[in-house]
């Protein structure tokens, strides 16, 4: 593979990874964009470009999801018992997702990434959080919820830590809890939607050489590569930097990709 684009690639990634040392993003939300530019930039197929890059995106997570996993095991903060209860649906939900992200055209897939990515720009701005419940909910519902975090977690490429936090916070987890759950839950959203892209695109002949299905692996390990570097420098700066005014930043610049992406093409 040529050099310039693996380095677009890892750039790419090490923005994600700082992003989400930040914010406590996924990188998602940085990704997805960058690879819509990027593949369509190297002359893939127009029509797959979309799912490419929410498949792709998907794979990285499995390698991030295992790394946040044992940070939060190690300090005590992750509920295994509500993890298990989300888990089920979620990989339901994961695979039928790929599966509806595969059925719909590549601009609506655009379409409903870019109203994704709005939503999270304001959630940032005004630092929504629901009230939290008092009691915490009968195991059918997070089974149910997890169906529908992994069904949109599996077709916008994201880990769905903007779905499952607020949801458990909602459902009287304390937010330390809540980020450990949605951080494990990140990996059976990753798997099962990676598995199923990599079924869904496996007989598609117009994807590129290194592609697996509809992940694309030159992207994917530049990807890795950087992000695994700049995760823990962004949880450092997160300490140091004036977070409140980085936020809003981000903030306006996922508006102006989430404008771009849904009016530019």
């Amino acid at each position: 593979m040529e050099t310039v684009p693996y380095l677009l690639y890892a750039a790419a990634g090490g923005l994600a990874g700082l992003t989400a040392g930040l914010f406590g993003l996924g990188g998602g939300v940085v990704l997805v964009p960058a690879l819509l530019y990027l593949f369509a930039w190297q002359g893939f197929p127009p029509p797959y470009i979309p799912v490419a890059a929410v498949a792709t995106s998907l794979a990285t997570i499995m390698v991030t999801a295992i790394v946040s996993i044992g940070a939060h095991h190690r300090l005590g903060s992750l509920d295994w018992r509500a993890a298990s209860r989300l888990f089920p649906g979620i990989v339901i939900g994961s695979l039928f997702g790929a599966w509806l992200a595969d059925q719909l055209p590549g601009d609506w897939l655009k379409t409903v990434f870019a109203v994704y990515l709005l939503g999270v720009a304001m959630q940032m701005l005004w630092r929504w959080r629901p009230a939290p419940a008092v009691t915490q909910p009968q195991p059918w519902l997070l089974t149910g919820v997890g169906g529908a975090i992994g069904t949109l977690s599996a077709m916008l490429g994201i880990g769905g830590g903007t779905l499952t936090v607020p949801f458990l916070v909602k459902c009287a987890y304390p937010m330390r809890v809540a980020v450990a759950v949605s951080s494990a839950c990140g990996f059976p959203i990753a798997l099962a939607g990676t598995i199923a892209y990599g079924i869904l695109g496996w007989e598609v002949a117009d994807l590129p050489s290194g592609s697996a299905g509809y992940v694309y692996l030159p992207a994917f390990f530049g990807i890795i590569a950087a992000s695994m570097l700049t995760a823990p420098l962004g949880a450092r700066l997160a300490h140091r930097l004036p977070a409140e005014t980085l936020r809003q930043l981000f903030a306006g610049v996922l508006i102006l990709i989430g404008g771009k992406v849904l009016y530019g093409g």
